[in-house]
């Protein structure tokens, strides 16, 4: 069993979370390379509790995904999405 096969996001929460995201392509700027496999990264790092140099390749090098990351805690990203899936185990 590998690291795909052991993803934690459905469909369903994707589809709630998706438009919170920044750097969609229907956004002005830049867009973000496979958001959902970047979050399935972060949060492969939230339940391993293991360092980001850790982070198995197949979610990005490790510190791109880490800087990507702080951007997004920094512009509120993650505060958006938590206070939206928050009611969902």
């Amino acid at each position: 069993m590998g690291v795909l096969d052991r993803l934690v996001l459905s469909d369903t929460a994707w589809e709630r979370m998706a438009p919170l995201i920044i750097g969609r392509p229907d956004q002005k700027g830049s867009t973000g390379r496979d958001n959902r496999m970047f979050v399935e990264g972060v949060l492969w790092i939230v339940r391993t509790g293991a360092p980001w140099r850790d982070l198995p390749e197949v979610f990005g090098e490790w510190n791109s995904v880490f800087r990507r990351f702080s951007r997004w805690s920094d512009k509120g990203v993650w505060r958006r999405i938590f206070d939206a899936m928050s009611d969902d185990p």
